[in-house]
Parts: structure tokens; sequence; C-alpha cells
């Protein structure tokens, strides 16, 4: 058998695909693996490159593959599904990796440490239970309503609720009604005790940290913004530029052009929606208090808002967030405000 020096490996729950290729790019080896035998099989391997999509369960794999001497590549998988030559199926996908990972022009996904991806979980778990919270008080309210109980919107309004469920001398509920509704409340309550914790515990990542401490001095960037992008980006001279850090979160207008006639919409919104939406948060707010301040950044804002509407302004905002974020990341510098 000719040396392997490219490896597509397909991943999966049980049942792993592998596709290898020689220098000269043809197909030298292609095999099925047990999940118990991917390891055994690539450490019998020389070290080759190899490649993966960035997929569930990746980042582990490239870390196990890299510690017994391969190099290991992530793409995107719609990068990789140009490739597919056939029809969809393991081997077909595998081969696809093996000649996507090939390319010079392809882009690459950085591999996650283990450190990062658990401080990206403490953000994950914050995001769900956020959606539990809001999944549990609209079916509270709403429920409540059915026997003529309304508060009124917000936070402030939600706080009545519990104390009408709570109060047995309030006769509008009957008494089956207001059992289910206890545990509800309980629910909530302690679906705001965990997410309560869980922020604490990124506030306690991000002075602990001197990357996410360095970021968090940003106007607009506080301790949950901060952990999430020291977790999500990484090195940050992975990227050439900081608008290339705004274009991975997709915070940069996606161009429709031909013929020479070039038309700018709206921003692309590529990439995983949790960071730009933490970056739009803090760009908000960073909007909404702009009025009426002297120096940077509050005369640029302030002249967005006279050509553009609020959410225009705020994204705008948002990419230049991203953009100083690398700037900080990659230099490792601390932020100065610039002169007026």
């Amino acid at each position: 058998m000719q040396q392997i020096t490219t490896v597509g490996l397909d991943i999966a729950k049980n049942l792993f695909q592998v596709h290898g290729a020689d220098a000269q790019g043809r197909p030298v080896l292609k095999r099925k693996l047990a999940r118990g035998k991917v390891l055994e099989f690539f450490a019998n391997l020389p070290a080759c490159l190899v490649g993966l999509e960035a997929c569930a369960a990746a980042h582990y794999w490239a870390r196990e593959l890299a510690k017994l001497g391969h190099e290991v590549r992530l793409m995107p998988p719609r990068y990789v599904r140009p490739y597919v030559k056939t029809n969809k199926h393991d081997a077909a996908d595998a081969e696809a990796i093996c000649e996507a990972v090939q390319r010079p022009g392809m882009r690459f996904v950085p591999v996650k440490g283990e450190d990062q991806q658990a401080l990206l979980m403490l953000h994950r778990v914050r995001e769900q239970l956020l959606k539990q919270r809001t999944a549990t008080t609209n079916a509270l309210r709403a429920h409540l309503a059915e026997f003529g109980v309304v508060a009124a919107r917000g936070r402030r309004g939600l706080r009545e609720l519990p104390a009408v469920v709570a109060d047995p001398e309030d006769r509008r509920l009957p008494p089956l009604a207001r059992e289910l509704l206890q545990a509800l409340a309980e629910h909530l309550r302690g679906l705001e005790e965990r997410t309560a914790e869980i922020d604490r515990r990124l506030l306690e990542a991000a002075r602990a940290d001197a990357a996410c401490a360095r970021l968090a001095a940003v106007p607009g960037i506080g301790p949950v913004v901060a952990t999430a992008l020291v977790a999500a980006v990484g090195d940050a001279r992975t990227f050439a530029s900081g608008r290339h850090l705004a274009a991975w979160r997709g915070l940069v207008p996606r161009p429709h052009s031909s013929g020479g006639k070039e038309r700018l919409l709206g921003i692309s919104g590529r990439g995983d929606g949790y960071l730009r939406r933490q970056l739009v948060h803090g760009a908000r707010a960073l909007v909404k208090v702009s009025r009426g301040r002297d120096g940077k950044p509050w005369a640029w804002i302030d002249g967005l808002l006279t050509r553009r509407s609020f959410n225009v302004a705020a994204v705008a905002v948002a990419n230049k967030l991203a953009r100083v974020a690398w700037a900080l990341l990659s230099r490792g510098e601390d932020y100065r405000t610039a002169a007026a």
C-alpha cells in the first residue's frame, strides 16, 4: 500500500468512515471503523493530514488525533458539501472531506481546547435556562389570564403573579389550578436561582482571566460578552483583521453583485447567532445612552443615529465592538479611549 498522506474522517456516533489518499491525491484506503477502533487505527498510521467537518464532537476527536502526532484541520460542513460527487452517504462524505482539506483556499475552524469548551458550555446552559424561564413565565401568565388574573408587563408585573398563586385566600383560582400553578412558580424560582449561579460563575471567570478583564473594560462589553468572546474566538491571531472576526460572526453586509453592479444587503448573519446577539445587546445599551454625551465613541454613535435607524446603528456599533475585541485579543493590549 502506498503511503497515506491525507485522510478524510467522517465522524458519527458509532461508525466512522475513513478515506485515505496518497501524495498525488489518489485514493488508497477506504474503511469503516467502529468508534472504539478509531484511535487504535490512527495510532498505527504515519503522521498525516486529517480533515474533519466541524460538527458535534469534532473538537474532541481533533484533540485526540493531534496527540497522536497528526495534523488535524476542521472545516465548516457547508464548505465541504460542494465536494460530494455522488449521492450522500458516509463513504462519499469521507472522500469529500479528504478532497476539501487539501484545497489551498479552504477555510478552517480552530480546534477548541477543553477549557474553551467548558466555558462555552456555561453560556449554552445559561441560554437554555433563559429560554425555559421565558417559556415558564409565558405559561404562568397565560394560565392565570384564563381566570382573570392579569399582571403588568415586564419583570415587575411578573412578581405579582407568584403572590397570587401562593395566597390561599384568593378565591379566583380553583384548588387544582392553584396546585398546578404553584408547581410552575416553584419551577420558575429554581430557574432564576440556577441562572443567577451561572451569572456569578461567569463573573468570576471574567475577573480571573486576563483577556476577559481586558475586554470587560470596553464600553458595551460586560462579563457575559467578554467570556463568550474569549471562549468562542480562542487565538484571535487566526483572524487576519478585525473585519474578518466581524464577518465570522455575521456582522458585515452581505454582498450581492453581478456584472460590475455592486449591491450590499443586510448583515450576513453567518456563524453562531449567540455571540452575535450578545454583541448587539451590548451595542444597543451604548446606543441607548449615547444622546448628549461628548467625546468618542459617543459622537460617532450620535452621527450614526442622524443617518440611520436605531437598530442599524446598534448593529454598526456591534461590528465596531467585534473589531475592538480583535485588536485587544490579538495584540494583548489594554483598552484606551480614543481622543476626542
